[in-house]
């Protein structure tokens, strides 16, 4: 009887410590309850990205494009971001550039100008983290044609956007 009270009094301290380890990290999941996001445009002259809900903006951000961001991507290697209107595809929450939304590039016109040079037009273009690769780099436009934002960015950002949101990537 003994042995069980002090194996119930050492599971009691144990519990009362961990309990009193500090907090949780904090979660990269935000949630988001304000007017959705109808639209996102990139200026990547100006180096910005809006979130939308119709005409009014509701956030911006400064972005990090291609190591090559003047111009069309063109060819998987490039090292530029596409131009035009695309849509989000997905989100990732596993992504090594902290989190991640896939857009829909390549579409049907960038495949068959890539092939018609026999090249890939590529794919996997992200708005995404910076992670411990892009904050590593230290300097602006070292994607492979992604845009990219802080870690605290893109959790905003994956919080507040759905797949099928239109993106538009203005010169």
């Amino acid at each position: 009887m003994i042995r069980v009270f002090q194996a119930l009094m050492a599971l009691t301290i144990l519990a009362a410590l961990a309990a009193c380890g500090g907090s949780k990290p904090a979660s990269k999941f935000r949630s988001y309850s304000g007017p959705p996001v109808t639209q996102i445009f990139v200026d990547k002259s100006d180096r910005k990205l809006y979130l939308l809900n119709g005409k009014t903006p509701l956030r911006g951000y400064e972005i990090d494009l291609g190591s090559q961001p003047v111009g069309h991507k063109q060819f998987e290697g490039d090292g530029k971001t596409p131009e035009g209107l695309y849509f989000i595809a997905r989100q990732n929450p596993n992504s090594q550039y902290h989190l991640s939304l896939g857009i829909s590039y390549p579409d049907v016109t960038d495949v068959s100008r890539a092939m018609a040079f026999g090249q890939s037009a590529g794919s996997d273009i992200m708005i995404h983290g910076r992670g411990p690769y892009g904050n590593a780099v230290g300097k602006r436009d070292w994607t492979a044609g992604c845009i990219a934002v802080t870690d605290e960015e893109i959790e905003e950002i994956f919080a507040m956007v759905r797949p099928g949101t239109p993106i538009l990537i203005s010169p």
